[in-house]
């Protein structure tokens, strides 16, 4: 297992702010819609009824410690092969997709490092930061914590598309390397030019927007919305077209649902049974017909079929990019590497290791790092996915060991507090205060500081 120190920086270059943001999450975030030791417990209009769906918060700000630190794991590990394995169309010949066997074993270079295997990792292996490091932030989770700090600095369950572009002019590096590419580097571009979302992912402003980036960018928006898809479709619907418009919306649509759904499964299932209700409930708002809706139901029959994983990642190869069926017509688009990073190709590619993974951590990610393209994506969906199901101790206790709690956003962004040095905890307690404010202004419930607890009327 890796943890390259010149990417995650070590703690005691950061021990006075650290110090900074440990006093301050000593207490819950400011902002919120209540506190702690308010005796207004729950607010008088609010009466809970026995349907209602009853949630600790302090269970749940667990969870999301350990969506952030499962995503993490899942992207730095998802590096290591990204673009390393693409197929043979075109300008590139990667040679054969990764299998099992191939983990533990060299890393092989991807399609932009003339030869040379990742910087991160010279072999496929899980990435760890220990508890002396800090994560470095990346574009899988960059720009969801800069739409958690909107949330949370706006005081508003929606954002407007004012305040989503503000906050990419603040946030985001106007010149230099800044971590953007197809889709949001466009938008990045129009914004600077004065667009506002959703034009920002007009097809006719950004012939990018079928590209994977809504992806990145928004499934946290489900976290927001316990138990409520429909919901978090409402307050992820401008954040996704900043950038992504049809089957692009759809997909992101489907992963902001998954994680919706994830308080809502029931919990006493095997993971892989409650893996597959969740799919199966998402899938069902992808519009009939789509190239997304085929996807779906293509790699769930395969996966049904009993043939291994990297039979299905083969056929999707040679179904959706050799053969073009389904309305999936990327290649014939001439886009660089055929579209190795379009929504649509990692969409399928997420599938087998979500269906293949079954549930376990472990193995999602070891599916998602050999499947191939744009293999950090998929990773880091499922690794915060399934580390928000989990909780950061058994995210912990599947590796065997304490794993670093620490994040610096300004690896990939600019002006946020704390010189950009922050911690899960701290980031967990954000997301709790969003919330309260989601439970009481947008699903009518009650928030029991006495109790921490939520009171979330059944949809």
């Amino acid at each position: 297992m890796r943890s390259p120190n010149n990417y995650f920086i070590p703690v005691s270059f950061f021990i006075l702010t650290t110090l900074v943001i440990l006093a301050c999450s000593a207490s819950e975030p400011t902002g919120k819609l209540g506190d702690p030791g308010s005796t207004s417990i729950i607010p008088q209009h609010y009466r809970p009824e026995s349907t209602d769906l009853i949630i600790s918060r302090s269970d749940y700000r667990d969870k999301l410690h350990g969506f952030w630190l499962g995503q993490c794991i899942a992207n730095w590990t998802g590096l290591i092969t990204e673009m390393d394995k693409i197929g043979s169309i075109g300008e590139f010949d990667t040679g054969p997709f990764y299998t099992r066997d191939d983990w533990g074993q060299a890393d092989q270079p991807n399609i932009w490092n003339q030869g040379q295997p990742s910087e991160i990792s010279t072999t496929i292996d899980f990435v760890l930061v220990d508890e002396n490091g800090v994560w470095g932030a990346d574009d899988d989770t960059d720009i969801e914590y800069m739409y958690q700090h909107l949330l949370y600095t706006n005081q508003t369950s929606l954002l407007t598309a004012q305040e989503i572009r503000d906050g990419w002019l603040k946030h985001i590096r106007p010149d230099e390397e800044n971590y953007l590419w197809v889709s949001n580097q466009q938008a990045f571009d129009l914004m600077r030019e004065g667009v506002l979302p959703p034009e920002t992912s007009d097809p006719e402003k950004n012939p990018h927007h079928e590209m994977i980036d809504a992806q990145l960018t928004t499934e946290i928006f489900g976290l927001f919305a316990p138990g409520y898809p429909d919901l978090a479709i409402k307050m992820a619907r401008l954040p996704i077209r900043t950038t992504a418009r049809q089957n692009a919306a759809w997909i992101s649509e489907f992963y902001v649902r998954m994680y919706a759904l994830a308080s809502l499964v029931d919990d006493r299932l095997p993971m892989k049974e409650q893996i597959n209700w969740m799919a199966h409930q998402a899938s069902r708002s992808i519009p009939p017909g789509s190239y997304t809706a085929h996807m779906f139901e293509y790699v769930r029959s395969k996966y049904e079929s009993g043939i291994s994983w990297e039979q299905t990642r083969d056929s999707i190869y040679v179904r959706y990019q050799v053969d073009e069926m389904d309305g999936y017509d990327i290649t014939s688009q001439d886009i660089y590497c055929n579209g190795c990073f379009a929504a649509g190709i990692n969409f399928a590619a997420s599938l087998v290791s979500l269906f293949y993974g079954e549930g376990d951590l472990k193995e999602t990610i070891k599916i998602g790092v050999l499947t191939g393209w744009d293999a950090d994506n998929p990773t880091a969906t499922w690794g915060g996915l399934l580390g928000f199901m989990l909780g950061r101790d058994a995210v912990e206790k599947v590796f065997n060991q304490k794993l670093s709690n620490q994040f610096n956003i300004h690896r990939t962004r600019q002006n946020f507090p704390n010189n950009g040095l922050d911690t899960f905890e701290n980031m967990a307690k954000t997301g709790i205060s969003i919330i309260d404010r989601v439970v009481k202004e947008e699903l009518g419930g009650g928030v029991n500081f006495q109790e921490d607890i939520w009171y979330i009327p059944q949809p």
